[in-house]
């Protein structure tokens, strides 16, 4: 039998448009040692690893008549020239010149009749640096452990590279024979013959595949579809967050050092809000005065009761070393109180605002997201869409995605990674989305936007940098 899609993972598939692709990216930006590191080098460490993730040299193929979600069939072609890419900076290899090829490559639809992931190795960047930037299609990642491409190529621990008598290498990989079209008809019967009722929504077609399958996925999102629905009854404000939008992008990455959000912490928590602050209250509050800044700065007219709404996938940072915190994720809906002029008081009613969803139970767990496919931002994007865009813009203003990331060094090969920026998807209606990685002792941003809705999105990371400097110093706005 082949391994069919669930009904989930083929939304993701057929909600997608060009303005809204369904995949996830990283920018990984490394130091190699004096002995350098090449594209040869990358081949050979994804080669050694695919043999153990048989997915990602597999592509979707759809059953004839959509009768069935599509299947997934080894690529009998599969070229991994084709999925793993060279590209180089000109000089002087800025980081804006690496934001602006990242805003060129990410924004264009993986192609689905290979298997859906890309990797760039991006040579020519200052200082001697290389950057890896992935690309992985949401169907692809599973729901449980939430594996994308970048997780293949970095390590624990330095990896010099094989040679040729190296035990090491990788195993010829023989692709097993892909079904005809009579066998996908016949296991899409069997298929539904064991759940009848399956085929029942399938069989509608057109516009109702993707109505059907939007119903399911409501259905197992349980204590999620609360939030939901109360968040419903309240819309979200209007914002200039919240515009339509084009293929093209921009993106900008914000690099932060993880002790100066300690440092916020345990000050306050010494003051008169003798609350439990976390870190993650402090990022939320970064944020909201970055915003504040910016919405001033374009003229936007800015109150005490200034608010923009926040869907917030939250992984709560701590000490411990190794720096994962998988079940530790709650999804919640935050007003980030833009319009309060004081920093400290920001981040007071914003770890309140947390703190009170959390206790309340209108966050939801790590295991209930990840039964909707992972935590990752196209998951709650694809709830959206498939409520419709109009519903998607009433349930709030902008996407931030907070994950936590190892705080010791990762490698590629022995060439050590210094930074990992995420690049986040937009949804229907939404100009920007935000994407956080903590990773050895630094906060990294990924701020994705859309080109012409949001032509200063490199004014928003910088506000965003200067509010943190607000609250670090203590003093107010």
């Amino acid at each position: 039998m082949s391994d069919r899609l669930t009904s989930l993972d083929a939304s993701f598939l057929y909600l997608e448009e060009s303005t809204t692709a369904m995949h996830i990216g990283s920018v990984m930006v490394f130091e190699p040692l004096d002995s350098g590191f090449d594209y040869d080098q990358l081949v050979t460490i994804i080669e050694n690893r695919l043999s153990a993730i048989p997915r990602f040299r597999q592509k979707v193929r759809d059953v004839p008549g959509r009768i069935g979600n599509p299947v997934w069939v080894d690529d009998e072609g599969f070229d991994m020239s084709y999925h793993v890419r060279r590209a180089a900076l000109p000089r002087p290899g800025s980081d804006r010149q690496l934001q602006d090829f990242v805003a060129r490559v990410q924004p264009r639809r993986l192609d689905r009749t290979r298997p859906l992931w890309e990797v760039y190795l991006v040579e020519g960047l200052q200082g001697g640096r290389f950057a890896i930037v992935t690309k992985t299609h949401q169907a692809l990642i599973d729901g449980v452990n939430a594996l994308d491409i970048a997780h293949v190529i970095v390590d624990s621990v330095p990896e010099p590279a094989p040679d040729e008598s190296s035990p090491d290498l990788p195993v010829r990989w023989e692709p097993s024979r892909a079904p005809s079209s009579v066998e996908l008809v016949t296991e899409a019967l069997v298929d539904a013959v064991r759940r009848p009722t399956q085929v029942v929504d399938l069989v509608r077609g057109g516009v109702n595949d993707a109505v059907n399958v939007g119903v399911r996925a409501l259905e197992s999102a349980g204590a999620f579809l609360s939030t939901v629905a109360r968040t419903a009854a309240r819309p979200a404000p209007s914002s200039p967050l919240n515009a339509e939008i084009g293929s093209a992008r921009r993106w900008v990455m914000v690099a932060t050092d993880l002790d100066d959000y300690r440092i916020v912490r345990k000050r306050l928590a010494r003051g008169a809000y003798a609350e439990d602050v976390t870190i993650n209250d402090v990022v939320l509050a970064t944020i909201a005065g970055g915003f504040r800044t910016w919405l001033l700065g374009r003229g936007e007219p800015v109150s005490s009761g200034t608010v923009v709404r926040a869907m917030v996938p939250v992984s709560i940072y701590g000490d411990d070393p190794s720096g994962m915190y998988a079940n530790q994720v709650m999804a919640c809906v935050v007003n980030l109180p833009v319009g309060e002029p004081g920093a400290s008081m920001r981040l007071h009613q914003i770890a309140f605002a947390m703190r009170q969803q959390m206790e309340g139970g209108q966050a939801v767990g790590a295991t209930s997201l990840a039964n909707l496919a992972g935590f990752a931002p196209p998951t709650l994007h694809a709830l959206g869409a498939r409520l419709g865009s109009a519903m998607s813009r009433r349930l709030y203003n902008v996407m931030i995605t907070n994950v936590p990331g190892p705080q010791t060094p990762l490698y590629a090969g022995d060439a050590e990674m210094v930074s990992t920026y995420p690049v986040t998807p937009l949804a229907k209606g939404q100009a920007l989305s935000i994407g956080i990685t903590s990773y050895n002792g630094g906060v990294y941003y990924g701020l994705n936007a859309d080109r012409d809705a949001m032509p200063d999105v490199g004014d928003l990371g910088q506000s965003i940098v200067e509010s943190l400097a607000e609250l670090s110093s203590g003093r107010e706005s």
